[in-house]
């Protein structure tokens, strides 16, 4: 049996253990999985999203005269090869096919004059400060490589029809020019793509995930589908083609555990008795079946990224304050309602909980969604009271009509990662009430390590409050970036649709 795989697009042979399987088909790299969108239909299978003409997000930032979080505030979307990108930075476009009366393939220089996630603004060498002619790409196009690619590829570099009556000697202008400029490193899309988002989830595979039908249990699921970072899930045992058994997730969600994790942390489980029996056994396997998950494929996992014992102390009847999981524009009152093994808390929004337990849902210790009593009050957030509460709330007295107490402060996770997100930033953000769907996204608040995200052209009950370490969440541009469906805003006329 061979060591090595061919590549479906470029065909380069790659070892087993390095090259990537997207829907059974295998890529030396990253490019070359995106690239599989340029395949003829008969050699790929074409994912069951419709997938539109992306979304012109240069015009429409030029329009509101709004600016993107930049790329380095996305944790899991960056690498070290950005730190080479910035404004002044310049490097080798393809012309466009109206630029050039020949056949062959030609190159022009360009500078980046402003950036906006994955997307910059470029202006034509010989331009001067002429913006006129600005216009948008995306930094990790094919079509743009560093500075000497066109001369390393036997490619000619043609002035830009725009340009060509301006200098007599464009051989000696360049020189002039390009001698000791920045520009990106060699190789920059390839190495960039290679470093984000990696996982070992395959097409089969099987994990655990929240019923959305009961929150408060966990369901078997099956990957059916992988984009780049992120799952599309279904529900062991649903039915093909209904989306109430469908799921879509980061790789670093959340709400996805590996096979036995719920009989580990003593987590309530939907699934047959004889899943049941076998998974208990599965969480810690030495020897794991090839299609379960595994915990060390979970990055996120609070087990692989926290100290032993991180988030004890929290115990049953504290109250705090929560993101409502089923309502995330809203911070109510909750109380811890069981304590699972690993500092797994069940949380229930007061006055909306019933006898059975139903709608508790399931948080980390350290989650960012957990915040202590009175932090609202603090931030000037609304807090949800609960249900039937009459007047204006008061911990202080809550807490003697119900006899309870308050967690700690100290138990939260309050530390503020460093970031750059500030209010009226733009970003592509999941809606987690839809999660197959990523929009247009605001950022309308920040508060400590939250960020509201507001959904272009649509009203505040369907703001999110997120972590600002969020895997939902993603730089302008990211989309186009792995060939995924980005969600416009709700108005007709995009270039001038209104943000708060």
């Amino acid at each position: 049996m061979t060591n090595e795989k061919t590549c479906e697009v470029c065909s380069a042979s790659a070892p087993l253990t390095s090259c990537i399987k997207v829907d059974g088909l295998s890529y030396c790299s990253k490019d070359c999985s995106i690239r599989r969108e340029e395949m003829p239909q008969r050699k790929r299978q074409r994912t069951a999203l419709k997938r539109p003409q992306p979304f012109d997000w240069g015009t429409y930032l030029d329009s509101n005269k709004a600016d993107a979080a930049p790329v380095h505030s996305f944790k899991h979307c960056t690498s070290d090869e950005w730190l080479e990108v910035f404004i002044g930075t310049k490097v080798e476009v393809a012309l466009p096919k109206l630029e050039k009366d020949i056949d062959e393939d030609c190159y022009w220089i360009a500078s980046i004059v402003k950036t906006a996630g994955y997307k910059a603004k470029l202006r034509w060498e010989g331009c001067g400060s002429d913006s006129s002619l600005d216009f948008w790409m995306s930094i990790t196009s094919p079509d743009i490589h560093e500075i000497s690619w066109a001369a390393a590829h036997r490619k000619k570099l043609v002035p830009a029809l725009s340009q060509w009556a301006k200098k007599t000697d464009w051989r000696e202008y360049l020189l002039r020019k390009l001698v000791g400029c920045r520009t990106l490193p060699d190789n920059f899309r390839t190495r960039f793509l290679d470093k984000i988002g990696k996982h070992r989830f395959c097409k089969g595979m099987r994990l655990e995930i929240m019923d959305k039908m009961c929150v408060a249990a966990m369901k078997v699921a099956k990957v059916v589908e992988v984009v780049d970072c992120r799952l599309h899930l279904q529900y062991e045992g649903a039915g093909v083609g209904n989306d109430s058994n469908d799921f879509w997730c980061h790789t670093s969600s959340s709400l996805i555990h590996p096979v036995g994790w719920a009989a580990h942390v003593g987590h309530r489980l939907h699934a047959s008795a004889e899943y049941i029996q076998s998974s208990q056994d599965k969480f810690r396997s030495a020897t794991p079946h090839p299609d379960d998950t595994t915990l060390d494929m979970f990055n996120n996992d609070p087990l692989n990224v926290y100290p032993p014992g991180a988030g004890s102390g929290f115990a049953v009847g504290m109250k705090l304050e929560a993101i409502d999981p089923l309502n995330l524009s809203a911070i109510c009152v909750a109380t811890v309602m069981k304590v699972l093994k690993d500092n797994y808390l069940m949380i229930g929004i007061d006055g909306c909980m019933d006898k059975r337990g139903n709608d508790w849902f399931c948080y980390h210790a350290t989650s960012a969604s957990l915040l202590p009593a009175g932090y609202c009050d603090i931030n000037n957030i609304p807090l949800t009271p609960p249900k039937g509460y009459e007047g204006k709330f008061s911990w202080r007295k809550y807490v003697v009509t119900t006899q309870s107490r308050l967690a700690p402060v100290t138990l939260f996770t309050t530390k503020v990662p460093p970031h750059s997100f500030r209010k009226g930033i733009k970003l592509e953000a999941v809606d987690l009430m839809d999660p197959k769907l990523i929009c247009v996204g605001t950022v309308q608040d920040v508060v400590g390590r939250l960020l509201r995200i507001r959904f272009d052209g649509w009203e505040d009950s369907f703001d999110q409050w997120v972590d600002v370490e969020s895997p939902d969440i993603y730089p302008v541009g990211w989309c186009e970036l792995i060939n995924y469906s980005l969600e416009r805003p709700r108005t007709g006329d995009v270039k001038g649709a209104k943000t708060k």
